[in-house]
């Protein structure tokens, strides 16, 4: 007879063994990634082993290889072939609509060996691909240890659910009763997941500032977001209008050499290839600019940076992107003009910044590890 959903654990971990949690990631860009490794970072406060997998390599037959590299393609080249399959599978909508299961299901068999290999007492997914896969097994009795999802997008699509997850945990409250509207599945607000350096006074920070003033005195400095993969939509073209109105334009290129590369010939820009500090680059800096709504985004929520959101990456980045602003969290610049009105109200000491900086930092409010590390624990 399958568990429940709401079954908080099957079988407990052998008295003397340290208990073993599964994270299942996947690397599509490097939010998902971030997350997981923070999360495992965390496990050890809770006595708790980590064990991180990418979730596209349990595919057979090389299609989590092919995956990955058709969606780098779309959003970097043809972003309207991904806006059409995002609407397609991803939205909500009336009548039949396509599942991720049957492509979830593939992996079925590599994930319960896994999981019986390394004797792990939990799994928790960060990627949707990951949830629609634990949440079939499980509901299937395939099985038997509990899995949760960290669902860590601002908005919810419907490939992140699945009635057979024992439970979410979510960035919002709005997120939350999203969740709930679609599944009986116990949900929990947790807000996002980020390394204590995002949250608290970056000593990095002092290093930048030096080069900034050294680069370009008086200008405050704006970061520009392309993600791990350098997607953005005509950044030198933004970055040429912030240096016209007086900022300095950092463009983070990500692991991007070829957008660092063109990024590099624009004048009165600073192009900027994979930073390991970021805590200290944020905390020298003015405000980001943000296409998608993630990790970049939300690690700027912790380090008190105000967002703006401008040409958002089609699909769950701009819907993300209009989450974001609809909760105070950021603005949203549909152009030129109003990028440099949404910078120009969020000036140092203003009561705009400090409104959105608040209610930022106040997504922080619970820790998506103690949810994980409470599911393996078993029944008390």
């Amino acid at each position: 007879m399958p568990p429940s959903a709401g079954t908080p654990r099957d079988e407990q971990a052998p008295a003397g063994r340290r208990r073993r949690a599964l994270i299942l990631s996947a690397g599509m860009g490097a939010g998902h990634d971030a997350v997981a490794a923070e999360l495992a970072r965390r496990a050890g406060t809770y006595g708790v082993e980590p064990h991180v997998v990418d979730v596209l390599e349990l595919l057979p037959y090389g299609l989590g290889t092919g995956l990955r590299r058709f969606y780098q393609a779309s959003v970097r080249h043809f972003p309207w072939v991904y806006a059409g399959l995002y609407g397609a599978f991803m939205r909500g909508g009336a009548g039949p609509r396509p599942s991720g299961v049957p492509l979830a299901r593939l992996a079925g068999d590599r994930l319960t060996d896994l999981v019986d290999r390394l004797g792990a007492d939990a799994v928790v997914s960060v990627f949707h691909l990951a949830a629609q896969l634990t949440g079939h097994l499980r509901a299937r009795g395939g099985l038997r240890v509990p899995c949760s999802v960290f669902l860590l997008d601002f908005a919810v699509h419907r490939q992140w659910l699945h009635p057979g997850n024992d439970r979410y945990l979510c960035l919002t409250e709005a997120a939350a009763r999203e969740v709930g509207r679609s599944l009986s599945t116990p949900v929990v607000t947790t807000g996002p997941v980020v390394p204590p350096g995002f949250l608290a006074p970056a000593p990095g920070a002092a290093r930048w500032r030096e080069r900034f003033a050294a680069d370009a005195p008086g200008r405050p400095p704006v970061l520009l977001s392309a993600g791990a993969w350098g997607a953005a939509s005509r950044p030198a073209e933004t970055a040429g209008l912030l240096y016209g109105a007086g900022y300095l334009p950092v463009l983070l290129c990500g692991r991007s050499e070829q957008l660092l590369g063109r990024m590099s010939r624009v004048p009165g820009a600073v192009a900027l290839g994979w930073v390991d500090d970021l805590p200290g680059l944020m905390g020298a800096s003015y405000a980001l600019v943000d296409n998608a709504a993630g990790q970049t985004a939300v690690q700027a929520l912790a380090a008190g940076l105000p967002v703006v959101g401008h040409r958002p990456l089609p699909g769950h980045g701009a819907e993300g992107v209009r989450r974001m602003a609809d909760l105070g969290l950021s603005e949203v610049a549909a152009d030129g003009p109003a990028l440099l009105d949404a910078l120009a109200r969020l000036s140092d000491g203003g009561r705009e910044r400090a409104d959105q900086t608040a209610r930022g930092r106040a997504l922080f409010r619970g820790d998506a590890l103690a949810c994980v590390a409470g599911l393996t624990e078993g029944p008390t």
